[in-house]
Parts: structure tokens; C-alpha cells; sequence
């Protein structure tokens, strides 16, 4: 078995590990941890489907329509954001001085996300690889704005009973379904050359109104959030709803700069200007 293929075992295994041990605890309903479920499901899927695809010699047939090196090397970055992203939150959330299940599950998690980084840093650093869309700087920038708006979707809580918060979860809303739709298009080639406009004008539109929509939440949701409501004295370190409330605040603009710099970066490409 190649170094790549030992990787991918170790990946699989240790996440779906995490995955069965954190479930025989009992289920939750805590959106980090239904996070959590998903990505230490969905991780070794994608893993395992990249697997078989190898081991069988099928990418050769897949290459005619996409860059398997650079989707391959995509969804080792992607699989490492997430799966790092809910070590942190697991830890955050379940680890305790008495609670033995919540620091086995955590060093599962972490050993998870430490070996996705290490096939991110074998394909980057020492195979070279250079990536097309995907694991290139543009793609990844997609990666992280839909990661970010999942992390802001999982966080949401509170705004039920105020309009402008309801307007900010719609204005959150309209970009998530397109971010993947303009990743799926980038990486399928043949699907890209097809289309009756051009693509990075699209993206750039539809950068300018999420751009837009953002701002507008990085006005609206701090003031009828925070406006009359500071932090409880009692808020714990671990879980607090006004903790989990500022962490949308943190995470929207966090997006919004995301969506500035890919917005700088189209606008640089369009005009004729390398990206990097």
C-alpha cells in the first residue's frame, strides 16, 4: 500500500471511530454536534469513494471531465477544515475535567484532522501539486466561504423573535446554495465550456450582492443582537446561547471578508490580471 493509500485507510478508519464512539454516548441537540456526526460521515465517504476510484484505475476515465489531482487534493483541504474545525468545537463543548467519553472522543477527532493535514502537506509540499480550481487559491476561497456560512447556519440561535434577524438569516441564505453550484462548475470542465456566459463575470455579480448582504448583516445582527442583552455574568466558558450568538457575529465577518478578497481577486482576473 503507497503512502497516499495508507492516508486514506487511516483517515477512514479514525473518523468513522470518532464518528461510533461519540454516537454510543447518545445523540444530541446541539447543532455542533449534529456538525460533528456529519462531518465524521461525510469525510470518510468522500475518502473511501476517492479510494476505490484509484484503486480501481478509474480516474484516467474521470480526467476527460475534471482535474482528479486537484479535486482529490480539494477534498483532502476541505476534509481537514472540517474535521480540525470539530475537534475544536467537541473539545470546546464536551471536555471536562470527569468526562472520560468527551477526551477519548476529542483525541479521535484531533487524530482525524491531523491525518487529513498530512496528505494536504504530502500533495502541496512534497508531490507539488498545484490544483487548477479547487485546491487553488480561488476554489479554496469558495471552500471557506461555505464552510464559514455552515459554521454561521450551525450557530444560529435567538433570532426567532426580531424581523432585521430574520432578514439577516435570509440574507445569510441566499448565497450558501450557489457557492457549491459555481465549485461543481469550475471543476467539471466540460460543464464550464458548455455554459452560454461567461462564468467569472457570474461569480463576479455574484460576489458584488453578497458583498452587499453581508455588510448589511455586519450592521444588523450585532446591533439587534447585542443591543440590551451583554454578556450573562454567568455564562460559562463551554456553552453559552449569547457565547454561540456572538460566534455568528464572528463568523459574518469573517465571510465578509472572505467574499472582499475573492471579489478583489475575480475583478484582478477579469481584467486581465493573474490570479494566484
Amino acid at each position: 500500500m503507497s503512502g497516499r493509500g495508507g492516508l486514506h485507510m487511516a483517515q477512514i478508519l479514525l473518523c468513522l471511530v470518532t464518528f461510533v464512539i461519540s454516537a454510543f454516548r447518545g445523540g444530541s441537540s446541539h447543532t455542533y454536534w449534529n456538525y460533528a456526526m456529519f462531518a465524521w460521515s461525510f469525510c470518510p465517504i468522500m475518502t473511501l469513494i476517492i479510494t476505490i476510484i484509484e484503486m480501481f484505475m478509474l480516474d484516467p476515465l474521470l480526467k476527460l471531465c475534471l482535474d482528479w489531482r486537484d479535486f482529490t487534493t480539494g477534498m483532502a483541504m476541505s476534509s481537514a477544515l472540517m474535521t480540525v474545525s470539530v475537534a475544536i468545537f467537541y473539545a470546546n463543548f464536551y471536555i471536562c475535567r470527569t468526562c472520560l467519553h468527551g477526551w477519548i472522543v476529542s483525541i479521535f477527532a484531533f487524530l482525524s484532522g491531523i491525518v487529513y493535514i498530512l496528505e494536504v502537506v504530502k500533495d502541496k509540499i512534497f508531490d507539488k501539486s498545484t490544483g487548477s480550481y479547487l485546491s487553488a487559491l480561488p476554489g479554496f476561497m469558495k471552500v471557506m466561504e461555505a464552510f464559514v456560512s455552515c459554521m454561521i447556519f450551525v450557530s444560529l440561535t435567538g433570532y426567532r423573535d426580531s424581523f432585521p434577524l430574520i432578514l439577516c438569516v435570509i440574507a445569510y441564505a441566499i448565497p450558501f446554495p450557489i457557492i457549491p453550484i459555481i465549485i461543481a462548475t469550475n471543476i467539471l470542465k466540460k460543464l464550464k465550456n458548455c455554459l452560454p456566459f461567461n462564468l467569472d463575470r457570474f461569480v463576479f455579480i455574484f460576489l458584488v450582492i453578497s458583498v452587499v448582504l453581508y455588510v448589511f448583516t455586519a450592521i444588523m445582527w450585532p446591533i439587534f443582537m447585542f443591543r440590551h442583552n451583554p454578556r450573562p455574568s454567568d455564562c460559562p466558558p463551554s456553552y453559552c446561547i449569547w457565547a454561540i450568538q456572538f460566534m455568528v457575529a464572528f463568523f459574518t465577518y469573517v465571510n465578509l471578508i472572505l467574499f472582499v478578497l475573492d471579489l478583489i481577486f475575480t475583478l484582478l482576473g477579469i481584467c486581465g490580471f493573474k490570479r494566484p
